[in-house]
């Protein structure tokens, strides 16, 4: 493996400065064609651990990734879940929120597309965008219908420890929550958006809003920061991984998230003498087929 999680890890417990997790990071990988040949073997892996999820029935595995535009976030969820059975695993996208999502608190419409056991859910972006897009423009705070006692205080921090909380029920319950911040630098996203406006092919993923958003660079990266910093528990771990190579974020994604379903210990569920029994006894009445 030569990819050490403990270089994407934030540590519970400690304080995020992004300036110390370099986006150009690419591990052991000399070449891209190398992080390849590992990003094979681990969508093999994926595809047989979560045969056995789904068959033992008894865990699921939300997924969560967060980013700015143009990191790279879909195409990571298009390659690595790229040999997994559709019928185990979900992709949520979540976009602003409708009236009626907004008629409820804010996770809400996350717990509603949770997955189900033996399933792989994945968010792409989450109820983290509470603590991100709404902190950095304030006023859509104002459209999501909260009393007013509600936003006294540090709202954040309350948000936080709800979150806190909220994954740490997840886990007691039995789904594993795997968290991935891909960290692109500013210059990669400018590169990104040029050739989305360049490229006829790519010029449906660019909107002129995306630019708008850039602006607010600088309060996007200290809103990430604070909420990596107060949101990386033991069980909820949050891994930055740079995005300024594709390539790598995917190979250490799929790799993270192979090595979650490792730990897990999942085997096929194995049948009862009972059960054995009636197995026994369809094999022969088969074979007695004429």
């Amino acid at each position: 493996m030569r990819i050490d999680h403990d270089k994407l890890i934030v540590k519970p417990g400690s304080k995020v400065r992004l300036k110390n997790f370099d986006p150009k990071y690419t591990g052991g990988y000399r070449s891209r064609a190398e992080a390849e040949v590992d990003l094979t073997k681990d969508i093999a892996r994926l595809a047989k651990y979560q045969d056995i999820l789904y068959a033992q029935n008894d865990y699921a595995m939300l997924v969560i990734f967060q980013a700015m535009d143009a990191a790279g976030k879909d195409g990571c969820i298009k390659h690595v879940m790229s040999g997994v059975n559709p019928q185990g695993c979900q992709v949520y996208s979540f976009k602003a929120p409708s009236s009626k999502e907004l008629d409820h608190d804010y996770l809400w419409r996350n717990m509603c597309a949770l997955p189900e056991r033996g399933n792989i859910g994945i968010f792409n972006r989450s109820y983290y965008e509470e603590t991100l897009v709404v902190r950095v423009h304030p006023g859509i705070l104002e459209g999501q219908q909260l009393p007013a006692a509600t936003r006294k205080g540090n709202l954040w921090e309350r948000r936080f420890e709800q979150i806190r909380n909220f994954e740490k029920y997840l886990v007691d319950n039995g789904i594993v929550v795997v968290k991935f911040f891909l960290n692109v630098s500013k210059e990669e996203q400018k590169a990104r958006f040029l050739e989305r406006i360049r490229n006829p092919e790519k010029n449906w993923k660019f909107s002129a809003n995306d630019v708008k958003e850039r602006q607010h660079w600088a309060e996007y990266m200290s809103a990430y920061e604070e909420m990596l910093s107060a949101t990386s528990t033991k069980d909820s771990k949050w891994y930055v991984l740079p995005a300024d190579e594709k390539w790598f974020a995917r190979a250490a994604a799929a790799d993270v998230i192979a090595h979650e379903l490792k730990k897990l210990g999942l085997r096929y569920p194995k049948l009862r003498k009972d059960q054995q029994g009636a197995l026994a006894e369809a094999e022969r009445t088969l074979l007695a087929e004429k």
